[in-house]
């Protein structure tokens, strides 16, 4: 059945919470309705060379209201150089004004509302809702005014700083720097009011990690996580459009550190949590501070009831969300083993406290969620339940992907459902706190997932230390607010509307394309899981491509590092240019390092230029920290670079960025000739080897390379003579000081049927020569379509289809950028059932080539995701031809190893085995039979395919004529 049929009072329910008619503003993407020149003779003058639109408040409000009013007052002085004057009383003086409200406590937007000047019935006791609208005569004395008028606190609040945003401050003007896109005059132009709500109610983040770098900034610059730094964070949420926190947990505790926390962030508008291991509004450090006894339920009750009381308490008069449940403490497991029983136990007294603490409400009207992390989510497979009105909080692995969603019963649990995300981890198989490392694409794939699955009552990402999580928190946040607003086919659009809300339009593509890079690129595999031998250096020229898109990216960087304003170099280093620099420098690092130790091997003389590589680079990555912690950002933001990334020996990081080992050695005073092969790491003249270039096919390499290098310190001449016409070389002598590339390829005018042999002799110094073997296929007599066999295989990216076939209204369709190549694709629209006979299946289907004949492996990348329902695992069927269809299951083999290995290379691996009794044309054909299966490459292993990390790249794609 269709998710959104699956039960008919939660679709009205949502509807009716959620949902909003009329026009939506967004300030990414959507049409502004503030500019700096008049649109038409209906438009509002905001701002001129002289004056400021006041701004009409009432005093009786909401506090964190009349905050936020302020802050568009000082946000209009940054744009225009004049405040907005901030009044309470309607006057004479008053010609136009901005008035600004919620529908209970405003009596200026209670009398437009009565007098039928706004229309304010689609927002009324709606969550979260604003409107906005340009009114005449809204009130005695004033002609014209831009009303925001909000159904609650936060309504207002987003509808005002919908405006300051849309005047040009940007909500990252304080955290990232962003410039403020400076204008005398302003203008507000609406041919119809603006309604906009949220889709998902609680949207958030969770400051997490956040030792060494946040901590260390917060203690250079407040003393401590207390209020005064808190207030940046809250302010920051609210210009988000988000309303919810967990707060820095590791050496820290809220509400216990700064009393001034909990009621500011209260008077803010932000409602406030407790980590997943932290119950009842208490945070863990509290218990080392004022608990007594041990942290076990099972011998402690008394006391830990107590504890809680306390939090309850102390949390009543403030907008709070109650963690329930137990784990151990420091975000340990309660026990080894699922105590059921206990766990059951401890919740019944957390709700009998609650029920105590808050007589004066029925216990459901009391926020409270339960977060099923890691093992907490067995006790629930294993039959635990909580009562339905607790919120229930599914979470990813820690590593992007969510590891289980509402079944179409669980959606009926009036608490509804959330989804707990990481951007950053702590954990196994490696932690990874430094730089952005996520792919938009990746999170809508996923939060796609939780949205059509109706876990929208949560949805909150652990951000490590804020910075430098920019980019991805803004994505996350605005798909909370509205998923719908942004399709998978706006995912590469949406890189360039963040850009230009920052930068402006002029480069905002060149920036986009950055972002994508750079993330795509940490995507691939996370700095902190990266080594020598992560990218291969024999095989399809991997690390070589690798290399070159990292030096063009930084090049590009670095071109527009030197064209961007001086008021917006500090926020470019920021958002672009340093995660851009340091990402690369980490790959080049490693790249360098492997070099290192394969020409140590082979005894080349540049072994230590190689090292000399990975010490130069080690070094740069200090420097770009020390830039970001100094020069380029004034000094703002020291230590928030300073977590440690490179020297992981196992989970954690190191204390310190430890240099990689490297080798050196002591070339003789001599010339002394070497030859190496590409594809092989022995190189000529070590023994016990046959030397061979891989085989060459028409539609495969081009070109081949041999290196000529010096073991020695004296220059030497060289010949190479190849003993067929057909091999071609770019040069048959030379000198080599240290090392020589020479291009080898073939003449396929000449080079007969079938399979030939030939051998380049290569003469130095000493005795002897290197013999190279040139292998070719040539196969003549087939008549190829579509994705063509070469050099030992088919290699294809997931959204290369020929042709697709859709089935009960479920299609394949692509989604961009989603993987670490090229794109995804999935199924739409994401529903409940399996498709279990194949004729009613949706499929893709891929033209393909075989030039040889056996039994081949397919291997099929898909997107690590989790089954995310119980029962089954995620399938999909695969045949060649005519063939039965192979049923296959992602998660049949659930083997903790096999999770690891996928989050290491973002990708979860499946093989199947096929027979091909005939070259020439055939067709592949993939099923969908479970929603959420998400392809991403194809390689078919003809028997020459060669290790490497992201396999080889696309093959090519003949159409017959």
């Amino acid at each position: 059945m269709d998710l959104k049929a699956t039960s008919f009072l939660k679709t009205i329910f949502l509807l009716l919470a959620f949902t909003l008619p009329l026009r939506h503003a967004h300030s990414l993407g959507d049409e502004a309705f503030i500019s700096k020149s008049e649109l038409s003779p209906s438009s509002l003058l905001l701002a001129d060379s002289n004056n400021t639109i006041p701004i009409l408040v009432d005093e009786a409000d909401e506090w964190g209201l009349i905050r936020a009013a302020r802050d568009l007052s000082v946000d209009f002085e940054r744009v225009t150089g004049h405040e907005a004057m901030l009044v309470h009383k309607s006057n004479k003086k008053l010609k136009t004004a901005i008035i600004v409200g919620t529908l209970e406590k405003s009596k200026f937007i209670g009398q437009l509302a009565k007098e039928r000047k706004i229309d304010v019935s689609s927002i009324r006791d709606k969550w979260e809702a604003y409107h906005i609208e340009i009114v005449d005569s809204p009130l005695p004395h004033i002609d014209r005014a831009l009303v925001i008028a909000g159904s609650d606190k936060r309504g207002a609040i987003f509808g005002v700083y919908e405006v300051s945003e849309q005047i040009g401050v940007s909500p990252w003007y304080w955290w990232a720097d962003a410039p403020i896109k400076q204008s005398e005059t302003l203008y507000a132009t609406l041919d119809a009011p603006i309604q906009d709500a949220p889709k998902v109610k609680y949207r958030g983040i969770f400051l997490n990690d956040e030792a060494p770098a946040l901590t260390g900034w917060v203690h250079e610059n407040y003393g401590d996580f207390n209020s005064e730094f808190y207030v940046h964070v809250f302010e920051l949420l609210l210009r988000l459009k988000s309303n919810f926190l967990w707060p820095a947990m590791w050496n820290n505790a809220f509400a216990d550190d700064d009393e001034q926390n909990m009621i500011l962030a209260h008077k803010y508008g932000i409602v406030m949590s407790t980590s997943h291991h932290e119950p009842m509004m208490r945070a863990d450090h509290e218990w080392n501070r004022y608990g007594e006894g041990p942290w076990d339920y099972a011998r402690n009750p008394d006391r830990l009831d107590e504890f809680w009381r306390e939090g309850a308490q102390r949390n009543k008069p403030y907008d709070s969300i109650y963690t329930i449940g137990m784990r151990g403490q420091a975000d340990t497991p309660m026990s080894e083993t699922e105590d059921i029983d206990l766990l059951e136990k401890i919740v019944k007294a957390q709700r009998e406290i609650l029920s105590e603490v808050f007589d004066d409400r029925p216990l459901e009207d009391v926020p409270q969620v339960w977060a099923l992390y890691k093992e907490v989510q067995g006790y629930y497979e294993s039959g635990m339940r909580v009562p339905d009105d607790v919120i229930l909080l599914w979470c990813d692995d820690n590593w992007g992907n969510i590891r289980r969603l509402p079944t179409v019963e669980e959606r009926e649990r009036s608490g509804g459902a959330g989804v707990y995300y990481h951007f950053d981890y702590v954990g196994g198989p490696r932690s990874y706190r430094w730089i952005n490392v996520i792919q938009l694409a990746k999170i809508w794939e996923q939060m796609n997932l939780a949205y059509q699955y109706d876990a929208n009552q949560i949805w909150l990402t652990n951000v490590g230390d804020l910075k430098p999580m920019e980019f991805p928190i803004t994505y996350f946040l605005d798909l909370a607010w509205d998923i719908e607003d942004w399709p998978k086919e706006q995912i590469p659009e949406y890189g360039q509307l963040f850009a230009r809300s920052i930068f402006g339009d002029q480069y905002a593509a060149e920036i986009a394309e950055l972002l994508a890079d750079y993330t795509r690129h940490n995507g691939r595999r996370k700095p902190e899981l990266q080594e020598a031998s992560t990218y291969s250096l024999l095989n399809y020229r991997e690390a070589e491509r690798i290399e070159a898109e990292l030096i063009d990216m930084e090049s590009r960087a670095e071109a527009l590092y030197e064209k961007i304003p001086e008021t917006a170099k500090s926020a470019f280093f920021q958002l672009v240019y340093y995660p851009v620099r340091a990402s690369s420098t980490i790959t080049r690092m490693y790249i360098a390092q492997g070099r290192n130790l394969l020409f140590a091997e082979q005894g080349r003389a540049s072994t230590n230029h190689w090292a000399d590589q990975v010490e130069l680079l080690f070094d740069l990555n200090k420097e770009l920290e020390d830039l970001y912690h100094g020069d380029a950002t004034n000094g703002k933001w020291n230590h928030m670079m300073s977590q440690p990334r490179i020297g992981y020996t196992h989970w954690n990081n190191p204390p310190a960025d430890t240099l990689p080992p490297v080798m050196r050695n002591r070339p003789n005073q001599v010339a002394d000739m070497g030859v190496a092969m590409e594809g092989m790491t022995a190189a000529w003249p070590a023994e016990g080897n046959s030397y061979a270039l891989p085989t060459f096919t028409p539609h495969g390499a081009k070109e081949r390379y041999l290196e000529i290098f010096n073991k020695g310190t004296v220059p030497f001449e060289f010949t190479a003579t190849p003993s067929e016409p057909w091999v071609l070389l770019t040069q048959d002598k030379g000198s080599v000081t240290d090392t020589l590339r020479l291009p080898v390829s073939v003449d396929w005018d000449k080079v007969p049927e079938g399979k030939s042999k030939a051998v380049i002799d290569v003469r130095g110094t000493g005795w002897g020569s290197a013999r190279i073997a040139i292998n070719v296929t040539n196969p003549t007599d087939i008549e190829a379509n579509g994705f063509v066999e070469a050099d030992g295989y088919i290699s294809i990216d997931a959204a290369s289809f020929s042709r697709k076939t859709e089935a009960q209204g479920i299609s394949w369709q692509v989604i961009p950028e989603l993987g670490r190549t090229g794109d995804s694709v999935s199924t739409f629209p994401v529903n409940d059932f399996s498709t279990e006979d194949l004729k009613d299946a949706p499929f893709l289907e891929y033209d393909l080539t075989f030039f040889s004949t056996g039994e081949f492996v397919i291997d099929t990348l898909w997107a690590p995701t989790w089954p995310i329902v119980p029962g089954r695992g995620l399938r999909y069927a695969i045949a060649i031809d005519d063939q039965i269809p192979q049923v296959v299951d992602l998660h049949e083999n659930r083997d903790h190893s096999l999770w690891q290995e996928s989050v290491r290379n973002g990708v979860r691996s499946s093989t199947s085995n096929h027979t091909i009794d005939s070259p020439g044309p055939h067709t592949l054909r993939i099923y969908r039979i479970d929603p959420a299966t998400t392809l991403q490459k194809i390689i078919i292993d003809t028997g020459d395919l060669q290790p490497s990390y992201l396999g080889p790249e696309e093959s090519d794609y003949v159409t017959t004529k």
